[in-house]
Order: C-alpha cells, then sequence, then structure tokens
C-alpha cells in the first residue's frame, strides 16, 4: 500500500512566545522539517503539509486541522504524521474520535514520531489514550492557571477588558488604568442627568441622536480604535434603548471597577456563561468618577421601580408608585375623552388585578387630578408640622406605613438558596457522566443527550437567579436608603403641584382601597418615603 501523507504541524501560545506572531515561528519549521525526514526515511510520499500557528490545541477550531480531516475523509491521505501526538491534539475527545474511530473507518494511519504513537500497532493504544489524558490535564491546569491570574489582577483593581468604557481612555502610562476622556464624559453626564429628571430611554436616544452625538462606536473609531460591531453601518448607526440602559447601571461612572461578570465554560468548549453577581469582582474607587453619587442614587432608585415612560417619552412621576390595597397589584394610568374638559380628556388610575386579569374586587378607578391633590394636601401637612416634631411624629404613626420588604428579602434569599443547590447538583450530575463517559460506560449519543439537559437546566435556573438578585438589591436599596425627614422638608415650605423630584424624594408607595358606595369614600393610604 502507498502511503500519502498528510504532514500536520501545530503551535500555540500554550506552548511558546513568539517574537512576530506573523511570521511562521522556528518551531513550526523544526516540526516540519522532522516530519519530512521522517517520512524519506520511511520512503513514503509527502502529499500535502498542514500548519496551524498560533492555535491551541483544545477543540478543533483550527483551519489547517479542519483540512486535514476532509483530506483523510476523501482518501486524499492516509496517513497523519506529527511531530508528537499533542501537536494533532491535546483533546482526549478529539484524540478518540479520530484515531481510535473514524480513522480506522476511513483507513488512516497515525504516527507521531517523538512519542511513538502508531494506530497500527495494536499494543499502542493504552500509550496514546495515556499520552491523551496527560495533554488533556496539562490544558485543564493551563486553563486553571489562566483564570487565577486574571482573577488575581481584577482584585488588585486593575482594568482587564480589551477596551476602555465609553467616557474613559486607557492611561497612556498604565494599560489597565482608565482616565477620563473629557467629550465623551460630558455625554455620559448628560445620560445621567436627563434619566433623572424623568426622561426615558427613547426620549433620550431621540435627544442624543438629533443633537448629531455620535454612538459610542462611532466615536471610538473617530478616535482611531478598531473596536469592531460586526453588521454596524456606521453611517446609519443611531443611539439605541439598551445602550442607555446599559451605561445607567454601569458602576465604572462612579470609579468602580466590576469584572469577572461571564467566564469560560471550559478550555474545550468556546463558550461563556454569566457569573453569579455576587461572585462578579468589584473594586471600588480604582479610578476617577463620572458622574456624582447623589445623581448615581437617584438613577438607580428609578432604574429599580422599572418604570415605563407614556407616549411623549417621559415617565409619569406616579409611575410604579400607586398599588391596590386588596391584591397589591399596580394602578394603570388610562386616559379617556370626556365631554365638557377643556382638553377633551381625562385621566384616571385603575387596579391592574380588576381591570387586566379579573381577579380583584377593587373595580371603581380613582381621577388622577383628585389623587394629586390628596398627595399635595398630605405633603403640605406634613411641611405645615415641620417645625412642630411632636406633631410630625404623630401625623406620621397615623399613616399606618408597614413594611413588607424583610418579607419580600426572605421569600427570595430562600428561593435563591434553592435555585443555588439545584445548580450544584446538576453540575455534580454532569462531572459524573463526564467520567462514566471518559470510563467507556457511556456512549458519546447518549452523554451529549443528557448533557445538554443539565446543560439547559442550569442554563435556566441560573437566568432566574440573575433576575431574583436584581429584586433582591432593589429591596435592599429601598430599605437602607430611606430619606432623612428633616433633609427633605427642609427643602420645601409649601408644595402646588407634583413632579417626579418631589415624589421620588416624599413617597414611596400609595395604597388605594376599595370604593365604599354607601359613603362615597375610600381609604388611601401613602407609604412615605422618610425616616423621622
Amino acid at each position: 500500500m502507498i502511503e500519502k501523507v498528510g504532514v500536520y504541524c501545530r503551535l500555540s501560545d500554550e506552548d511558546r512566545f513568539k517574537a512576530n506572531k506573523n511570521d511562521d515561528s522556528d518551531s513550526i519549521i523544526n516540526q516540519r522539517s522532522m516530519c519530512l525526514k521522517y517520512a524519506n526515511q520511511n520512503n513514503w510520499n509527502v502529499v500535502d503539509i498542514y500548519s496551524d500557528d498560533d492555535f491551541s490545541g483544545a477543540g478543533v477550531e483550527r483551519p489547517d486541522f479542519n483540512r486535514l480531516i476532509r483530506d483523510c475523509e476523501s482518501g486524499k491521505i492516509n496517513l497523519v504524521l506529527c511531530k508528537s501526538q499533542s501537536r494533532f491534539s491535546r483533546d482526549m475527545e478529539v484524540i478518540e474520535r479520530y484515531l481510535h474511530n473514524k480513522f480506522i473507518e476511513w483507513g488512516v494511519r497515525f504516527v507521531s514520531i517523538i512519542d511513538n504513537a502508531d494506530t497500527n500497532d495494536i499494543y499502542n493504544k493504552k500509550s496514546r489514550q495515556i499520552n491523551g489524558l496527560m495533554n488533556e490535564w496539562y490544558l485543564d491546569d493551563l486553563s486553571t492557571n489562566i483564570k487565577k491570574t486574571l482573577k488575581n489582577r481584577r482584585e488588585e483593581g486593575l482594568f482587564m477588558g480589551s477596551f476602555a468604557f465609553y467616557g474613559y481612555d486607557r492611561d497612556p502610562e498604565d494599560k489597565h488604568k482608565l482616565v477620563i476622556d473629557p467629550v465623551a464624559a460630558e455625554v455620559v453626564r448628560k445620560i445621567f442627568s436627563l434619566y433623572a429628571s424623568g426622561l426615558g430611554y427613547y426620549k433620550i436616544c431621540n435627544y442624543l441622536n438629533n443633537n448629531n452625538i455620535p454612538t459610542r462606536l462611532v466615536y471610538k473609531k473617530m478616535k482611531g480604535s478598531n473596536l469592531s460591531c460586526g453588521r454596524c453601518n456606521l453611517d446609519t448607526v443611531k443611539w439605541n434603548p439598551d445602550t442607555i440602559a446599559q451605561m445607567l447601571k454601569n458602576e465604572v461612572y462612579i470609579g468602580n471597577l466590576v469584572q469577572g461578570k461571564q467566564t469560560s465554560l471550559g478550555y474545550k468548549v468556546h463558550k461563556n456563561r454569566k457569573v453569579d453577581k455576587k461572585e462578579w469582582c468589584r473594586i471600588e474607587n480604582t479610578h476617577e468618577a463620572i458622574v456624582d453619587m447623589d445623581t448615581w442614587n437617584k438613577v438607580q432608585e428609578r432604574l429599580g421601580t422599572h418604570s415605563a415612560p407614556v407616549k411623549n417619552g417621559e415617565v409619569h412621576y406616579l409611575s410604579r408608585k400607586v398599588y391596590c390595597m386588596e391584591c397589591e397589584k399596580v394602578f394603570l394610568r388610562n386616559v379617556y375623552n370626556v365631554k365638557g374638559e377643556e382638553s377633551g380628556k381625562r385621566a384616571y388610575l385603575q387596579c391592574k388585578g380588576n381591570k387586566k386579569y379579573h381577579t380583584c374586587d377593587n373595580n371603581r378607578a380613582i381621577r388622577l387630578d383628585e389623587l394629586e391633590q390628596v398627595i399635595i394636601n398630605a405633603i403640605n401637612d406634613l411641611l405645615d408640622n415641620y417645625y412642630d416634631e411632636n406633631n410630625l411624629q404623630n401625623l406620621y404613626s397615623n399613616y399606618n406605613i408597614q413594611d413588607t420588604t424583610a418579607n419580600k428579602i426572605k421569600v427570595i434569599e430562600t428561593e435563591l438558596r434553592t435555585i443555588e443547590k439545584k445548580i450544584n447538583e446538576n453540575r455534580n450530575y454532569y462531572r459524573v457522566l463526564f467520567e462514566d463517559k471518559i470510563k467507556g460506560l457511556v456512549d458519546e449519543s447518549m452523554f451529549k443527550s443528557m448533557s445538554e439537559d443539565y446543560m439547559k437546566e442550569i442554563e435556566t435556573m441560573t437566568k432566574r437567579k440573575e433576575i431574583l438578585i436584581v429584586e433582591l438589591d432593589d429591596l435592599k436599596l429601598q430599605k437602607t436608603e430611606k430619606k432623612k425627614a428633616t433633609k427633605i422638608l427642609k427643602k420645601y415650605k409649601h408644595i402646588d403641584s407634583l413632579n417626579k423630584v418631589i415624589v421620588d424624594e416624599f413617597i414611596d408607595k400609595i395604597l388605594i382601597g376599595n370604593y365604599d358606595k354607601k359613603n362615597k369614600t375610600r381609604d388611601i393610604e401613602i407609604m412615605w418615603n422618610l425616616e423621622f
């Protein structure tokens, strides 16, 4: 049988550091020379040479490796020659799939020079498998060491991202430090200011786009960055709500670095997974802040309410403030045409549990203007009694404030513990399944099917966990950041109208009771956002 040889060479940064990554390295040249000499000594015909430089031995995402496999399957070559088995792959699954399965099926022989691997030698199989395991352990150790190094550098407060956040540049003297970009920083401050004043994401985007303010990507490109964005058209790209939402939550703008939000699934899986929020690396005061803490706190408090904007793009100041006393669902705002009204329209609020789900008896809507007047009167009562501390304390206690936050926190923390337990169980199941596969107790198809189920369930539970963590943070923020009464009250003497700033400073929640048809009254309970 005429041996049609394909010489395969590979080198990556896991093996060495090169002076110039654009050049074919000396080591690749040495591999090629050794293999050609060995083929010549055995009178083998070298059909082609396959070379992957700067590609890891984990997995199969290598262009010339895949070309080699195609040529093996088509019959172009019937012998693969490498300097060592690790050049072909350090992945045990790849070794098993090709050397001990597909190559046998295709009639392809595998030979490596240094470690004497030869698939024609029936007594050589265990040696090849041991080499495969040792190579995989090497990759595993290397991956662990890299992760530890990155973790240590994050914990030192060093910026480990590929590109600086919008509003910042890398420090010319230290690429792991951030310094303010004055031009972009002004845009960041404007975005935070607009949101804190009550504008929604879409309204902010319109402001930025109408004023021809370049998007983050366009601005970076204008400064010479090689940051890419797939199919983005730089001539038509606009600011979008997702970008605004992302920026408003980013602690980098108050001087903190929050990193390690994602990690690789493993050296063999070229995908990332989200990391639990409690495991993020959060280091405070690593660089100069762009946004002051008062503005930041106002923005985060409003983000926690998930307020939706009305048609003009602004968020109504009572959004997510009014709830049903019976079913605890939010009151929805609707506008109706009314004859005789100067504007022709009148706004009402109605229980969502009744209007949408039909599960609540609180079916009577309340006029928005009447509720506003109740709120104005209540705030003015507080202001009138401000200088009489005893009256103020009595007035506050009469509102029967009930703090349910602690109970909600307890419920969420219980669910989080349950989810964490299930995630750990599934990870253990996956680990045992993988070990059974290595031992030959589980075949490839069964392993793939069962592992996909485990990973899918882990992904679902992880998403639920992320939602709960956000809710928990919002509740803790509400619990710990009650405003001091004197700090708020001394800013006002009398209120004639409402706006979002006033409502947010004074009011945590408003509860609307059922309408009493006989007495034509209803209970309205205001839960103050003040600490007396």
